[in-house]
């Protein structure tokens, strides 16, 4: 068929997080998650990706609350929390992505997964209660590949998808 630009809303999934990350953006109904969906849901995960490891290293709780499953806030609270208790700072300088694609997308029951490959740079230092480090090297970019999964219910309409997973390989 011909395209006439009235096929109707958006698909549910999609309308919410492209809206947010380009107004214009449409997606059509009964396409799938085409090229465009995909550079638009990577574009928003490399945004929560940075977001999160960086709340994280700041011990931010708040922030991340917004964009972690439930599962997951209760991991970094306690991860923050065990290194408050032990005097332990965290120092992250994020550089950059050296990559990242969408490994896998698929619709289990009433949910959607995304699970997606990030290659990033990172300047990462602990320091005790001392300020002496005892983790990672200030001076030092490290390259780190991370696989995250991303979760969304197919009936939200909320519009961020939550990270409910990383992956270890």
């Amino acid at each position: 068929g011909k395209r006439t630009g009235f096929e109707g809303k958006a698909t549910p999934q999609f309308e919410e997080i492209v809206k947010n990350i380009n107004p214009d953006a449409k997606i059509k109904k009964n396409e799938n998650f085409d090229n465009q969906a995909q550079k638009d849901f990577l574009k928003g995960a490399e945004i929560a990706y940075e977001t999160i490891i960086t709340a994280f290293a700041n011990g931010d709780k708040e922030k991340l609350t917004k964009l972690l499953t439930k599962e997951m806030k209760i991991n970094f609270d306690q991860a923050i929390e065990q290194r408050e208790k032990h005097g332990i700072t965290s120092e992250l300088t994020f550089i950059g992505f050296k990559d990242s694609n969408i490994e896998k997308f698929e619709k289990i029951k009433n949910e959607f997964f995304a699970t997606v490959k990030f290659v990033s740079e990172i300047i990462s230092v602990k320091k005790d209660g001392n300020n002496k480090v005892i983790e990672g090297n200030s001076n030092k970019i490290k390259t780190v590949t991370d696989y995250w999964k991303f979760s969304k219910k197919t009936s939200s309409q909320d519009p961020n998808w939550f990270l409910s997973e990383i992956i270890s390989k």
